[in-house]
């Protein structure tokens, strides 16, 4: 296998309200293309159900935007809130605020395009959100892995605590709750 080819330096930002359309599309994109050799048709299907953007972290200040050459290459953002994972029309979530004493703060909405996968994008938000995290207060992260982000969150230290499948959206999604001190 060849290594990536190089691509431009990465730079990020906090996401803005106005571009929700585009990160949509980036996160669509991601999940019908990255999560092919995991999930059958349906579980795709079903994915767009149970995951994708949870406005609440752009309204939060904890939601990143990673561009490559101008171009948006993947977005991503912690919480301090209860919701472990899933998008607006997501059933089940919960934005009571987290006490970071106690609990674990959230990594929640990774998404990379599948143009900029495996060039750094995942770490520099994985880097954004531990910092701001640890920064609060928080001592561990959590997230819920696809199996598809699972390399990444393991070679970023995370380890997982539970093994799941999310069949709200119609066809039950393996995912995997993992966890990391900081």
């Amino acid at each position: 296998m060849s290594a990536p080819a190089p691509t431009a330096e990465l730079s990020h930002r906090l996401a803005r309200l106005d571009e929700v359309d585009a990160l949509r599309g980036l996160m669509d994109a991601a999940i019908t293309q990255l999560q092919k050799p995991f999930l059958d048709g349906r579980q795709i299907a079903s994915s767009r159900t149970i995951m994708g953007l949870d406005t609440q972290l752009i309204a939060d200040g904890t939601y990143f935007v990673v561009e490559s050459g101008g171009r948006l290459a993947g977005c991503g953002g912690w919480s301090r809130r209860a919701t472990l994972y899933g998008g607006d029309q997501s059933p089940g979530r919960s934005a009571a605020l987290l006490d970071p004493a106690r609990d674990a703060a959230r990594v929640r909405a990774m998404y990379t395009h599948p143009d900029h996968a495996r060039r750094g994008v995942g770490r520099l938000i994985l880097a954004l959100c531990e910092t701001a995290a640890r920064q609060e207060g928080f001592r561990t992260l959590e997230l819920m892995a696809t199996l598809a982000g699972e390399p990444l969150y393991r070679a970023a230290g995370y380890g997982v605590i539970e093994s799941v499948e999310d069949p709200r959206g119609g066809a039950p999604v393996p995912l995997l709750r993992m966890r990391k001190s900081l």
